[in-house]
């Protein structure tokens, strides 16, 4: 299924598909599949400046087009962080494996997790690049679902009929106590705690948040990761579980307006920590009780992002926000700062008691608390 993309006759072809789709049909964006084949010549091999990316990148047909890549391929080549074009966003795969491993509940992922809340500088702050370069995404049309990733722990692909052989055996996933569809209480309600505590993430982090349809309303695919051939119940959408799990949706919706709400959420720079003379820092990460954070052991942190323009000058002024995270199987207590601007206010939580007792943050086991000071 692969092409030699940089043949001049289909170079051209592809040019003029896009310029067809973005003038004609005003098609206003492109993700493109397994977008490494792109760099490869006709005999398979990388190369360092590869003319159809190059072409993409810079026609003046589609310089207002948004132009996303799934910067690997079926071969092997693994470009996140290196795609050949400072104009292209990338599908962030490690942003998509270390929030997983996060929630699943895996030790000494804090210092990843911080990395990729704040855009993933490890991989885009150079060239002049922005967070706006990271497509942050837990699930995709590949894999689990999101309702699927907190009840399986190993595919089931049976009705592929290729012996379960098929699909990606890494999904860092959870059951929480059985495999599949449960009728014990305990365990759908915490499978549906991180399902929040999964969105929750994805919506506060730096970068651009990509959610996958029927996510938000707990769609399943019954396990199967790799429902491409099947046309069927597997993986169509059923829309009664909007109704089914409205409380869901209506979180989501609750996530989508508080990122619209708040420019800190969607920065134009990277965050800048203080330097010698400057007396604050674009964002302070704060361990539980008071403590500094745990990188290597620890299960939960927090971070206070100011709400003043940042340090760059690329940001407006914005409230103010607290956000804790708690991956742990035990709550923990979060000392909160003075805040910035007026008393704190809690303004979304994944748990069900209320977290504020004496001006500290209760942080349930498994759980998101998101606090504004307002200006």
């Amino acid at each position: 299924n692969t092409v030699n993309s940089n043949h001049p006759v289909v170079r051209d072809f592809v040019m003029s598909c896009l310029r067809y789709w973005a003038l004609c049909m005003h098609v206003d964006g492109f993700r493109f599949d397994l977008a490494s084949v792109f760099a490869r010549d006709q005999d398979g091999k990388l190369l360092p400046n590869p003319p159809l990316i190059e072409h993409i990148a810079e026609d003046p047909a589609l310089r207002h087009v948004k132009l996303i890549a799934e910067a690997w391929d079926a071969v092997g080549t693994y470009h996140v962080g290196t795609f050949p074009s400072t104009r292209w966003s990338e599908w962030n795969g490690h942003y998509r494996d270390d929030v997983r491993r996060f929630w699943a509940g895996e030790r000494g992922l804090l210092g990843a997790l911080a990395t990729r809340l704040t855009g993933s500088s490890d991989l885009y702050q150079k060239d002049g690049q922005t967070p706006s370069k990271s497509i942050n995404f837990i699930t995709s049309h590949d894999g689990f679902t999101l309702a699927d990733l907190v009840s399986f722990e190993q595919k089931h692909n049976e009705a592929n009929l290729e012996g379960n052989r098929d699909g990606d055996p890494r999904n860092f996933s959870r059951n929480y106590g059985k495999e599949g569809p449960t009728s014990d209480a305990t365990i759908r309600a915490l499978r549906r705690r991180q399902q929040k505590n999964l969105l929750a993430t994805l919506f506060v982090s730096q970068g651009v948040p990509m959610l996958v349809a029927g996510d938000e309303f707990s769609r399943t695919q019954g396990g199967n990761n790799n429902a491409y051939c099947q046309d069927n119940e597997i993986s169509w959408i059923n829309w009664a579980l909007l109704w089914e799990n409205a409380a869901l949706f209506n979180f989501v919706q609750q996530l989508v307006a508080f990122r619209a709400a708040h420019v800190a959420l969607r920065r134009e720079a990277f965050f800048r920590g203080a330097r010698p003379g400057e007396a604050r820092a674009d964002i302070v990460w704060h361990g539980p009780e008071g403590r500094a954070v745990d990188w290597e052991n620890g299960f939960a942190f927090a971070s206070l992002i100011s709400g003043d323009a940042d340090l760059t000058g690329a940001t407006q002024n914005d409230d103010h926000l607290f956000i804790a995270f708690n991956a742990g199987e035990c709550g923990v207590q979060f000392s909160l700062p003075t805040p910035p601007g007026q008393p704190w206010q809690l303004a979304v939580t994944t748990q069900e008691t209320a977290p504020f007792a004496k001006g500290d943050l209760n942080a349930d086991a498994r759980s998101v608390n998101i606090l504004i000071s307002a200006r």
